[in-house]
C-alpha cells in the first residue's frame, strides 16, 4: 500500500469505493488527470510568482490543494495549504522556498500514486 505520509490510504479506498469491481479503472482515471494537471498549476505558481501575480498565485496554489486532497495526497496538499494562506496573508514575498516544498512533495505524490496504479 502506498507511503500513508504521502498517499493517505483511506482516500484510495474511498475512490475505489466509488467504482468497484472495475479493476482500479476509476482510480488511474482520476490519478491521471491529478498527474497531467498538477504541472501545469505549478507552472502557473512559477509563471505567477515572476509576473508578481497574487491573485492567479492563490488560485494555482488552492487548485493544488484541492486536488491533492481529492487524492488524498496528504503531503501535499499540507504544502499547498502553508502557500496558500502565504501568499493571501503576505503575498509573494519570500515565497521561493514554500514553492520548493510543493514541487517537491509533487514528485513524491507522483512516485507514490504511479507505483499504486501500475498495479
Amino acid at each position: 500500500m502506498a507511503d500513508a505520509s504521502i498517499i493517505d490510504p483511506q482516500s484510495i479506498e474511498n475512490l475505489r469505493s466509488l467504482n468497484p469491481g472495475d479493476d482500479d479503472e476509476f482510480l488511474r482515471e482520476i490519478a491521471g488527470i491529478f498527474l497531467d494537471d498538477t504541472p501545469q498549476r505549478i507552472a502557473e505558481l512559477d509563471q505567477s510568482l515572476a509576473a508578481g501575480d497574487v491573485t492567479r498565485f492563490t488560485r494555482a496554489a488552492h487548485s493544488i490543494k484541492g486536488s491533492s486532497s481529492n487524492l488524498g495526497a496528504v503531503a501535499l496538499r499540507s504544502a499547498a495549504e502553508k502557500l496558500e494562506l502565504q501568499a493571501r496573508t503576505d503575498g509573494l514575498t519570500g515565497i521561493t522556498e514554500l514553492v520548493a516544498a510543493v514541487k517537491s512533495e509533487f514528485e513524491r505524490a507522483r512516485a507514490e500514486l504511479q507505483a499504486l496504479i501500475a498495479r
